[in-house]
Parts: structure tokens; C-alpha cells; sequence
């Protein structure tokens, strides 16, 4: 009874706040303030990433902000941005690795930094999304250059 009443106190409360609860497979509830967006592509995502933009790329900000929404198991390819990129986690947990590092674990409330023209990968851990709004800056030298998956053995390295 106190679980249920505890989950139907969690959803009014949600539901108050205006903010959009995403579930995963494993039954994981993730807290989002943003619609969960459009599926990326796969040819740029292993597994199923949702992106939301929510700052345009325009000529005054030179910025771009959106959040993207990673079911467990999805990651990102290699990519790079040509001024970098800035990844704030807003919920659950994933993995971030530049090139040639460790894989850095993430959960909520983690900043992770790109710098310009390295190459780098982001995702959700093996058993839980992650939710996380993107900063890409100086949009007037690019946005991002895609490369090929991460392999098997890469992502899971993040497991260890």
C-alpha cells in the first residue's frame, strides 16, 4: 500500500510541476522538463536517442542548446564539434569518453566538456537512459562532424 501510495504521490507531483516522465524498458522513470524529441538517426546512434531542440542556431547567440534522451544502451558515434560542446546531465546515468581516455561515468547533476576537434562519444550506461542537455557554442565554425559507431568492446568498457 505505502508503494503505491508513494508512486501515485510521485505522479501528482510530476504531473504539478508540468514535467514529462519517460520509462525505459527496465521500468526506470526518468524526470524530464522537455518533450522527449524526434528518434536520431541511425547512422549517427547505436540504439534509440531521442533529440529535442530547444535553442535554435541563429547568427546573434551563435549557440545551440537542445536535450537528448537515451534509452539504456544507446550511444552516440564518434563525433566532433569544431568549437566543442558542453553536456550537462539532467537525469540517469551514461558514459562520456574523449578519445584516448578513460570512460567517464555520468549520472545527474555531472557537467562533462568537449574540446573543439576531439573526438568524443556519449550515451546511456547498459541499464539506465540518460537525459542531457547539449551546449554546442560558436555555431558559425560548425555544429558536428559525424564518424563511425563505437564499437561493442569500446562501450563496453564503461561497464568495468
Amino acid at each position: 500500500m505505502r508503494r503505491l501510495l508513494t508512486f501515485s504521490m510521485l505522479l501528482a507531483l510530476t504531473a504539478s510541476c508540468g514535467q514529462q516522465v519517460s520509462k525505459s524498458h527496465n521500468d526506470q522513470v526518468l524526470e524530464s522538463i522537455f518533450p522527449k524529441g524526434q528518434k536520431g538517426p541511425s547512422e549517427f546512434f547505436t540504439g534509440n536517442a531521442y533529440n529535442q531542440g530547444l535553442v535554435p542556431m541563429d547568427s546573434t547567440l551563435t549557440t545551440l542548446v537542445g536535450n537528448v534522451y537515451f534509452e539504456p544502451g544507446a550511444r552516440s558515434n564518434w563525433h566532433t564539434h569544431p568549437a566543442g560542446q558542453i553536456l550537462i546531465i539532467t537525469d540517469g546515468m551514461g558514459y562520456h569518453q574523449i578519445e584516448g581516455e578513460p570512460i567517464q561515468k555520468l549520472e545527474k547533476g555531472d557537467v562533462a566538456t568537449c574540446p573543439p576537434n576531439t573526438r568524443h562519444w556519449h550515451g546511456a550506461s547498459h541499464e539506465f537512459g540518460l537525459q542531457q542537455l547539449y551546449i554546442v557554442p560558436n555555431t558559425e565554425k560548425g555544429i558536428v562532424e559525424w564518424m563511425e559507431a563505437v564499437s561493442d568492446e569500446i562501450y563496453d568498457a564503461g561497464k568495468e
